[in-house]
């Protein structure tokens, strides 16, 4: 196998390869963005008093959508400011739904990594950088994530203080008896990742203490007859395939959250202890990180 030099090639000033060419690259295989396997809502999508987005893609499995601006050459503080109305009108439009603004550009400047930073406080932004290349007689596009949508923690140590504590009889009344025990058997499985661990029970949902604070991965609400739980882990395909083959009640994974959401009964985690197992101790790992 022989090497060849990649080189670069400028989209903005190609007589061929312009923006409509990327957007209909896109269109065509919308996961060439790393973003995920999502499905095209629209294209040129018009927009009252403000333009065209240029594309709506969805993610099928939350039905979150996603604003994309695609931008030649180096982005600027008007294309930023578009992205983010477009994002505005859709998310008014169609409430509904969960939305992301996606601005891809091929050069995104240190400058605005950081207002684009700073928007991320409070809007879901996500910046691509896109480099096409020419390789032999072949040209492709890379793009490259430079700025990731903030992801909102859950309860822990810092917020502990502002979740109403409980016990273990309000969540019986909540629940029942027998799911709050679901609980304990959540915890035997995760303690075999920290035996130090110790049930958690607040207003909101029942977590995890370690040393004498809060330590959450993994949030369990009971209810009557089933027992709810939250795992806080970054969505993975071979995962995915395992809870799907496991045949378990399940609930959307939370983008926003970045958690899989399980809804067990105790013949569930009996006949599937080793997958509960592995989801807690990933889970319990990356919160110790």
């Amino acid at each position: 196998m022989s090497y060849i030099r990649p080189e670069p090639i400028s989209l903005k000033a190609h007589p061929q390869f312009n923006e409509k060419w990327v957007q209909q690259l896109i269109a065509d295989d919308p996961s060439i963005l790393g973003l995920g396997d999502f499905i095209l809502r629209d294209k040129e999508r018009s927009q009252p008093r403000a333009g065209r987005l240029d594309l709506l893609l969805q993610d099928p499995e939350s039905q979150r959508r996603y604003e994309v601006e695609v931008q030649l050459g180096s982005t600027d503080e008007s294309h930023i400011i578009r992205t983010i109305e477009y994002w505005d009108i859709e998310k008014k439009r169609y409430p509904q739904y969960d939305h992301c603004a996606v601005l891809i550009a091929e050069d995104i400047t240190s400058r605005f990594l950081n207002i684009m930073s700073l928007f991320n406080g409070t809007i879901p932004f996500i910046a691509l950088q896109m480099q096409a290349v020419k390789v032999g007689d072949s040209m492709t596009v890379v793009f490259t994530k430079v700025v990731d949508e903030l992801t909102r923690g859950l309860v822990d140590e810092d917020e502990d203080s502002e979740v109403a504590p409980t016990d273990r009889a309000y969540w019986e009344k909540v629940g029942s008896k027998r799911t709050v025990e679901l609980a304990d058997k959540l915890l035997a499985i995760a303690k075999e990742s920290d035996p130090t661990l110790v049930l958690n029970f607040t207003k909101f949902y029942i977590g995890t203490y370690k040393d004498g604070q809060a330590f959450n991965f993994m949030f369990i609400r009971p209810r009557k007859k089933v027992t709810n739980i939250d795992i806080k882990l970054a969505r993975d395909g071979v995962m995915d395939e395992r809870i799907k083959k496991a045949e378990l009640e399940t609930l959307p994974y939370d983008e926003r959250w970045g958690t899989y959401r399980l809804i067990l009964s105790e013949e569930d985690i009996q006949k599937n202890i080793a997958l509960i197992k592995d989801l807690l101790h990933l889970s319990y790992q990356n919160r110790a990180e």
